[in-house]
């Protein structure tokens, strides 16, 4: 896909000079869960804002929190103090409203259902007629390069097919935000790698705001408009990096110099917040 094809989507980028409005916003949050011995700290006074459009990475060590945060984004944790704001109203209303779409470190597809019937699932859910929910099934499987797969059940299609469906599900029902909690983790890297690159030709086309979770840096640089480096736990914010790459990539970036250096740059972030 070239530049030009990559921007005909549906969501145009913001024109020169205009402020994309603020997509998530979390005000001195902390999550702490009760045990039976001692309190964990998971979360510590996380300060950050997401704009719309942007493609948000959170980066750290396992257990530094990086799940929690999307979670508590999601409402499916609460904090246990400070503010968060998604679309300007609380995780909960903005859940209610459905904001966003949510995938999952495992494609969490019915075995029983085929492809088509797993995407149309929550559009059926909410009340959509049949043929609405399959038209809009077929325009998301074709967006993830899975037209003609719809009768196929998940047994059928690889790790990574199995992935693009639940993406397909996610945007079906046109979220603002998509939040991806590692996704492509258990991937080999061929398939990762090839995945990487239709993410990011989707996020070309739609603009949408993406929230990801990984532990890859490599993977973090080449999808990112933005990089949040997270420490250990308690979960703080280590660093917040703006990428200066373009934001037409292809595999071949990462073997330039600004790649390189801005993979460092995370580096030695995710190094200085285990001090």
């Amino acid at each position: 896909m070239n530049h030009s094809e990559a921007l005909n989507g549906q969501l145009a980028p913001p024109s020169a000079g205009t402020p994309a409005r603020k997509a998530v916003e979390v005000r001195n949050a902390s999550v702490v869960y009760q045990t039976a011995d001692t309190p964990v700290h998971a979360l510590s006074d996380i300060c950050l804002d997401f704009h719309e459009g942007e493609f948000v990475s959170l980066i750290g060590p396992s257990g530094c929190g990086k799940t929690t945060l999307m979670r508590v984004i999601a409402d499916l944790e609460h904090i246990s103090a400070g503010e968060v704001l998604v679309n300007g109203v609380s995780p909960h209303d903005a859940r209610l409203a459905r904001a966003y779409g949510y995938v999952f470190q495992a494609p969490a597809l019915f075995p029983w259902r085929n492809v088509l019937a797993n995407v149309t699932l929550p559009l059926q859910i909410q009340g959509k007629g049949k043929a609405d929910a399959k038209r809009i099934a077929m325009e998301h499987l074709e967006r993830v390069g899975l037209k003609g797969f719809e009768g196929k059940y998940p047994w059928q299609l690889s790790g990574g097919m199995q992935q693009r469906v639940s993406i397909a599900r996610a945007l079906s029902f046109e979220p603002k935000i998509l939040m991806m909690d590692e996704p492509f983790g258990a991937l080999d890297e061929i398939t990762r790698d090839r995945l990487n690159e239709q993410l990011q030709q989707l996020w070309q086309r739609e603009r949408r705001t993406v929230v990801f979770v990984t532990h890859s840096i490599a993977e973090a640089v080449y999808l990112s408009t933005k990089i949040v480096v997270m420490s250990p736990r308690p979960g703080r914010i280590v660093k917040v990096i703006d990428s200066p790459l373009p934001d037409a990539r292809h595999l071949g970036l990462r073997d330039t110099p600004e790649f390189m250096a801005l993979a460092h740059e995370v580096r030695e972030a995710l190094a200085d917040g285990h001090h």
